[in-house]
């Protein structure tokens, strides 16, 4: 007598990696990783892939159409009706349109770095460049000279790639498009034509400098401003100075991202600038007015009569310019009253007369800490 064996489907979410909360960016992303990973066309014969395949595909289907993964997180796999097992209709059943991610997945397995697709030039790249400047020079502007390595347009051939004034010739095998297509399956699968690489051109007398890339990578100098009140990380955007293009594209572009140095005795914070300056006890008793180096130029500080130890003073406009905008920040000046070390006798004996002729207000326990202690106690 023969036993009946139920196999319980995986857990869509597991399937793909994601939390229950995923959204659908997250969902897009983890079954494009997944359907690159595990296509059949990257593992040929592999059966086990294979059915990974169909396993994530299947789970995409579900969780990416709003109605289908509402009934499955109410009901899993039961609420569904049949509707999520297999394919279905193919890859756009049920109302969910996955080509999109289809084709940017055959356009990393069968064009990876590939060339122009039939015959069309492709922007340069981007570039970042790190730029380290002083903290003075994050809040006042400056400009500064830098070398950057980036691909220029070939300078022999003028971006052609080839050493004739003709240039490259239409591909024979894919007539310029770049791509094959075959139908596989459900679907169409498009392939890199294998003549010409993908660029849809072939190149019969490439250019002997750049060898037919149409590029060449040279070292460029570039003036860099540094508007005044940038914060760590600002990215100034350079258009037009990145990479060139191939073929004579345009030119992608440059982006300078900043790294500010730390300094010595000011802090920023935003738009403030803090720091910490020492006090003696009679400046903190009776009050001073002292003259302190701020960032900008000398700074005179008012130091109230009765300022207690961590108190902090500010100094309107003495701080960082908004980036862009008018006006500037505040500085920020945190007092520490410093305790003499070591007396002298004379001054021990009007310490301590101080401390005789000091009031209860003056003393430092309050009545109020009186009163919590003796609760503390009963």
């Amino acid at each position: 007598m023969g036993t009946n064996t139920r196999v319980s489907k995986a857990d869509y979410y597991e399937i793909l990696g994601v939390s229950r909360d995923a959204s659908d960016a997250d969902l897009k992303s983890a079954y494009r990783r997944l359907a690159l990973k595990f296509h059949p066309d990257r593992n040929p014969g592999d059966d086990a892939a294979e059915e990974k395949f169909k396993e994530c595909s299947e789970a995409y289907q579900v969780l990416s159409d709003a109605d289908k993964r509402a009934a499955y997180d109410r009901y899993g796999h039961a609420g569904l009706g049949g509707q999520g097992s297999g394919f279905g209709g193919g890859p756009f059943a049920g109302g969910v349109d996955i080509g999109d991610i289809f084709g940017d997945l055959f356009g990393e397995m069968f064009n990876a770095g590939g060339g122009q697709r039939g015959g069309r030039t492709q922007r340069g790249d981007d570039l970042r460049f790190d730029l380290a400047i002083k903290f003075e020079d994050a809040i006042f502007g400056t400009e500064t000279e830098v070398k950057i390595r980036r691909r220029e347009t070939c300078p022999t051939c003028h971006g052609r790639g080839s050493a004739s004034s003709k240039g490259p010739t239409v591909c024979n095998q894919c007539h310029g498009r770049g791509q094959m297509r075959y139908q596989q399956g459900f679907f169409s699968v498009a392939r890199t034509c294998n003549v010409c690489g993908g660029a849809g051109t072939v190149n019969l007398d490439p250019c002997l400098t750049c060898r037919g890339e149409t590029r060449v990578t040279a070292e460029v100098k570039l003036n860099v401003k540094v508007p005044r009140g940038v914060e760590d990380g600002t990215r100034i955007r350079y258009s037009g100075e990145g990479d060139a293009g191939r073929s004579g594209a345009p030119k992608g572009d440059l982006y300078i991202v900043l790294a500010i140095r730390g300094h010595d005795f000011f802090e920023r914070q935003g738009n403030d600038l803090h720091c910490v300056i020492p006090i003696s006890f009679p400046q903190a008793a009776l009050g001073a007015e002292i003259a302190m180096d701020g960032i900008d130029g000398p700074v005179n500080l008012k130091i109230p009569e009765g300022s207690q130890s961590g108190r902090e003073l500010r100094v309107r406009g003495r701080g960082v310019p908004y980036l862009n905008e008018r006006g500037q920040g505040d500085l920020v000046v945190k007092l520490v009253v410093q305790i003499p070390r070591k007396l002298s006798r004379a001054q021990r004996e009007l310490v301590s007369k101080l401390g005789e002729s000091m009031t209860v207000e003056n003393k430092p326990t309050s009545a109020g800490l009186l009163e919590k202690m003796k609760d503390l106690f009963n």
